[in-house]
């Protein structure tokens, strides 16, 4: 029993020594997405875009918003003079206008959101064929992208940005 005990830890130590051999032979880098989705140049156009593609329906929004406040400020104001009829057809106007204008903001939200996730998809991918450019060039072993703690040296972001934004 002792000599299999002992066997067992000399294999261990073996294996333990290798895999440390091995990571320190290993060259690992790491990238920060966010800083990749917010600070290169692709994401930058691609922010310019949709806000020049939505900007006018989010005026449109804003309008109406301000429309429904003053209407609703008007009705505030007016409901002591109106009958019981006229109060009750202006609330149901407002509510109907309300209503349209929650689902135009829904629709535009959802539109908004569809289009943000093509374009960062878009991003994301360009962000990955330059990984892989510097991972290729590097010798890199392994890049990972979430993690929770790394030190400096492995962030190879500032790199993948620079070929992002046409520095190669």
């Amino acid at each position: 029993m002792k000599t299999f005990t002992k066997t067992w830890l000399i294999a261990a130590a073996l294996i333990a020594v290798s895999a440390g051999a091995l990571a320190q032979d290993s060259k690992i880098g790491y990238i920060n997405t966010t800083r990749i989705t917010a600070e290169s140049g692709p994401a930058k156009a691609a922010q310019a875009k949709l806000e020049q593609e939505f900007s006018k329906r989010q005026k449109e929004l804003a309008d109406q918003q301000a429309s429904l406040k003053t209407l609703s400020e008007k009705f505030e104001r007016d409901a002591p003079t109106l009958s019981e009829t006229q109060r009750t057809t202006r609330q149901k106007e407002f509510q109907e206008l309300g209503r349209d204008f929650q689902r135009k903001q829904r629709e535009f939200q959802e539109d908004l959101n569809g289009r943000r996730n093509e374009e960062l998809q878009q991003v994301l991918d360009k962000a990955t064929k330059a990984v892989k450019q510097v991972a290729e060039a590097e010798k890199y072993d392994l890049v990972i992208q979430e993690v929770v703690y790394t030190n400096s040296k492995h962030d190879i972001t500032d790199k993948v940005l620079k070929i992002l934004n046409g520095g190669k």
